[in-house]
């Protein structure tokens, strides 16, 4: 575990973070409903080796507030800019997952000159161009009413991991373990969901894409249901000179799935010349 801070954004929100590890800074944002926490130790231990990580908790989870008001992205990468203004940490490298991709792109076309690479898995170019997922699977993230958190969580999980990873006893166990530890965190409510869901609902990146010039690395799996690997196709076109990498037979939580493989291509990315 790194040093935990608190930072507040241009409305008061207190934002939660913690930065570990050593080397040039990658803030890592989340997806959906998840907090800090949903990166997995496993996948964090093995970028903290080459990396000063700035794990944020998005407005909404884990210890940062949970306002019940409308917002969108573009506030969520503005709370990014805050959370990494009170580290003192600018410029530095993006990485976000599936919404907290679509946070990435936002931050990038506000922020140019505070990204130096980006990276950008398992997300999509917004609403008006994006392929999505069936909506039976989409509707899994959902918590439903008189849901156990844990039991909503194995719900989702169910779509958003990879078929493979599901079926295996190896992955049966570490989404036990991960529901075991997100338990110690303070939970997602319910009214988080629905204002992450509007946030999503009002993102559209495709007429801007070509305006993200720096380095970008496009990560993706070929079993993801969540956000179809189409997704990437028009993210790679969209942004020039964009890297595209497709993780075979894994699904949308790539960075629980392939850990090793994913920070590997990641490292290659930021660590360039």
């Amino acid at each position: 575990m790194g040093i935990r801070e608190f930072a507040r954004n241009k409305d008061g929100l207190k934002l939660r973070y913690e930065v570990r590890g050593s080397g040039a800074p990658v803030a890592l944002i989340m997806g959906f409903s998840g907090s800090g926490r949903a990166w997995s130790e496993r996948f964090l231990n093995l970028l903290e080796n080459r990396f000063r990580l700035v794990v944020i908790d998005n407005r909404g989870t884990g210890e940062s507030d949970k306002p019940d008001v409308a917002w969108t992205l573009r506030d969520m990468a503005d709370d990014i800019a805050a959370v990494l203004e009170h580290a003192k940490l600018s410029p530095t490298h993006i990485f976000g997952i599936s919404m907290g991709g679509m946070i990435a792109q936002e931050y990038a076309l506000t922020y140019p000159e505070r990204v130096q690479r980006l990276v950008l898995g398992c997300t999509n170019c917004g609403i008006s161009h994006s392929i999505p997922g069936k909506p039976e699977d989409l509707a899994r993230l959902m918590p439903q009413p008189g849901m156990s958190p844990a039991d909503a969580a194995r719900a989702a999980f169910s779509v958003a991991c990879g078929k493979a990873f599901t079926a295996s006893e190896a992955g049966q166990k570490f989404i036990e373990e991960q529901l075991i530890e997100s338990a110690k965190y303070p939970i997602t409510p319910p009214h988080t969901f629905m204002r992450q869901f509007g946030a999503i609902s009002g993102f559209d990146s495709y007429a801007r894409l070509a305006q993200i010039k720096m380095p970008t690395l496009i990560l993706q799996g070929d079993d993801d249901a969540i956000v179809p690997v189409q997704n990437a196709d028009l993210l790679n076109q969209g942004i020039a000179g964009s890297r595209k990498q497709i993780l075979k037979g894994i699904g949308h939580m790539f960075f629980w799935e392939a850990p090793q493989e994913a920070t590997r291509v990641a490292i290659d990315f930021l660590t360039a010349n």
